[in-house]
């Protein structure tokens, strides 16, 4: 297979997946001993460049760990008119506040969770766990063995991060003054409405079904 139907068949793999695609993944669809990861790497950089060049309204995220197509996020207004916001969910305050614990404590129990919040989280949890931003990573080698909670590739789509390691570093972040939100485990002091803050605000806001496909970026 040449370069150019190369592109022509990565770009629609882009366009249909459900999920970021690895350049394995790539290279393992198209099966093709001339199409190799350097070919697939050089041909997603130059659909990354087009779309730059000529200011499309599409763009290439590397992002989950992997590579999709998505909405720049100053189409977030048209997608909605097309779909009028029935495709939209808000993140509740307390169930940010919780993603952003699971997100910097994992691996964590629920009742550990509920320590640092203060309150029962059975609610929010149903709710993240739905929305696939978070799922069960292990249990706890204590008594009665409780269930582990840890972030997701989703997570990590839905938010825009390649990785955890691009989450802000809790070193960088103070705690308010007067504040301890530290586990029992744990002599870290977070403090959550910064490090709520520190979720880009537009990711409030999630897009599910295919539009979430073409506009991770887009939540606006």
């Amino acid at each position: 297979m040449e370069k150019e139907q190369a592109r022509k068949v990565i770009e629609v793999l882009l366009y249909m997946t459900d999920h970021p695609l690895t350049i394995q993944e790539i290279e393992d669809v198209i099966e093709d001993k001339a199409v190799t990861k350097d070919m697939v790497a050089s041909i997603l950089n130059d659909i990354q460049s087009d779309y730059e060049l000529t200011q499309s309204g599409l763009c290439v995220l590397d992002v989950a760990g992997g590579i999709q197509v998505a909405t720049r996020p100053e189409m977030a207004s048209w997608i909605r008119r097309l779909y009028k916001e029935r495709l939209t969910v808000k993140l509740s305050p307390s169930a940010l506040e919780t993603l952003a614990i699971i997100a910097y404590k994992q691996p964590i129990a629920r009742s550990e969770i509920e320590q640092i919040r203060g309150v029962e989280a059975t609610g929010v949890m149903d709710t993240l766990l739905e929305r696939r931003l978070i799922k069960v990573v292990g249990r706890k080698e204590t008594i009665g063995r409780p269930l582990l909670y840890g972030t997701t590739l989703e997570f990590l789509r839905q938010f825009g991060l390649t990785h955890l390691s691009n989450l802000p570093d809790l070193a960088t972040i103070s705690p308010s003054e007067g504040t301890d939100f530290s586990t029992s485990e744990s002599e870290n002091q977070v403090d959550l409405e910064t490090i709520e803050n520190e979720i880009p605000a537009e990711s409030a806001t999630l897009i599910e079904g295919d539009a979430a496909l073409k506009g991770t970026p887009s939540q606006n």
